[in-house]
């Protein structure tokens, strides 16, 4: 039996996968137990974990908010994980009611799961490692135009790839294909305030492994863009719009958003 072009059989369930987990830490239900184990492991290790998702998704709205504020009406989302509310476009409607957002992930679980939900914007399946394949994909471009400004979402899905997995090539061939006046929004763990090998070694028994960056390496990322203030900074202290969470100095997320001017 095939759904949204795939078969059953090549849903991976007998491995953690990142956007379950990831569900799993911000009180989803769309995960197996599988996943929730690596998720208790994951908190074990790394016990601002589930501050620390929340604190990133918490990021996300108000990178969201304010890009969606400086005009840009066209967002696509790469690696967006499992649909949880409030989500991208709807944190984006919230301030401008002609968004149109492209999702793209590459588990065929959070396709099926968003391709019910996510009835008014677009879903495709899709690696990216191979950023060519998602510029070009008919249904990207359904929804994307790249002669207009693109709020491009990279968030909590860089530190997946590999350095062989060449993230900044990736990234490079990314921003290239977007109209100036575009933005990037992306946010990356690291290491950099605890030893987190442990929080790695969990990753590395699932479907994707952990690379954890530090600060120097992630705003390599921004090559090409200005970022704007306060540049990277772990999030619960870009801009925030509430007091931070207890614990937020040991949050081992950080995040960034930029502008590309030509």
């Amino acid at each position: 039996m095939r759904e949204n072009g795939f078969r059953a059989e090549e849903i991976d369930t007998t491995k953690p996968h990142p956007a379950r987990i990831y569900d799993y830490l911000l009180g989803g239900k769309d995960n197996y137990e599988v996943d929730r184990q690596a998720g208790e492991q994951l908190i074990s290790a790394a016990p601002e974990a589930r501050i620390g998702v929340r604190a990133n998704r918490a990021f996300l709205r108000r990178a969201v908010r304010h890009v969606v504020g400086t005009g840009v009406r066209q967002i696509l989302d790469i690696g967006t994980g499992l649909p949880t509310s409030p989500n991208v476009h709807e944190t984006a409607l919230e301030v401008a009611p002609d968004i149109r957002v492209a999702y793209v992930d590459n588990d065929p679980i959070v396709h099926t799961h968003a391709g019910a939900l996510l009835s008014t914007t677009g879903i495709v399946l899709a690696d990216l490692r191979d950023p060519r394949a998602i510029l070009d994909d008919p249904d990207v471009r359904a929804v994307i135009d790249f002669d207009e400004p693109v709020a491009l979402l990279l968030v909590s899905v860089i530190h997946f790839l590999t350095d062989a997995d060449k993230p900044e090539e990736i990234i490079a061939t990314l921003r290239d294909a977007l109209a100036p006046g575009s933005h990037l929004i992306l946010s990356h763990a690291t290491g950099d305030f605890a030893d987190r090998s442990g929080a790695e070694a969990v990753y590395s028994k699932a479907t994707a492994s952990m690379n954890l960056r530090t600060r120097t390496e992630i705003e390599r990322f921004f090559d090409g863009f200005e970022l704007i203030d306060p540049g990277v900074a772990q999030v619960p202290f870009w801009r925030p719009d509430t007091p931070p969470p207890p614990r937020s100095q040991e949050i081992g997320f950080y995040g960034g958003v930029a502008r590309k001017l030509t």
